[in-house]
């Protein structure tokens, strides 16, 4: 968390030049992709985070108190005992999720966000497949490089019903259309 604070207040201060105003349309389709490290609980164990996915922010849905865009997502996490690598034991999730993005106060280049997501996660490497409900939720800052392209920056707080509940901090780029 305090990443992301140090982050905002470094880039709100005139770091880059204040971000165009945004679509006229007043929605947008968005490519993200991020990488992590999921810290599993108990016992602050470092695992692989991986994420890819799409999400589009609609216009009508911009005063809802839950969000304003519908992502789906594909993770990739290391479920192995040797940390950030590969490893023949991983979770695979698919998921879709409600983001809420919000302005922050005196700047345009960076915003904040919420995203609360829900899925099927898949552990594979045991001798059958296990498929468990994942849900999960974030607060995370994007910096606006320009009208294309996002710096993402977050912290996310997971639970799978079967698995003691992780935190994964991330950081990705996003190209928005």
């Amino acid at each position: 968390m305090a990443t992301l604070l140090l982050a905002a207040g470094f880039l709100s201060g005139g770091a880059f030049a204040q971000a165009p105003e945004p679509d006229s349309t007043g929605t947008s389709t968005d490519l993200f992709v991020m990488f992590g490290s999921d810290f599993d609980r108990p016992g602050l164990l470092p695992r692989a985070n991986y994420n890819i996915g799409l999400g589009h922010t609609f216009d009508f849905l911009k005063k809802d108190p839950f969000g304003d865009e519908l992502t789906f997502a594909y993770t990739y996490e290391n479920s192995g005992t040797h940390g950030f690598l590969h490893t023949d034991f991983g979770e695979h999730t698919e998921s879709a999720g409600l983001m809420k993005n919000f302005p922050l106060p005196r700047t345009k280049r960076v915003t904040g966000y919420t995203w609360l997501e829900t899925g099927l996660t898949s552990y594979t490497g045991n001798a059958r497949l296990q498929n468990r409900l994942d849900s999960g939720g974030s607060l995370g800052a994007i910096v606006h490089i320009n009208d294309h392209n996002s710096i993402w920056i977050q912290e996310s707080y997971s639970k799978v019903v079967t698995v003691p509940w992780y935190t994964t901090s991330s950081i990705g780029y996003t190209w928005s259309w």
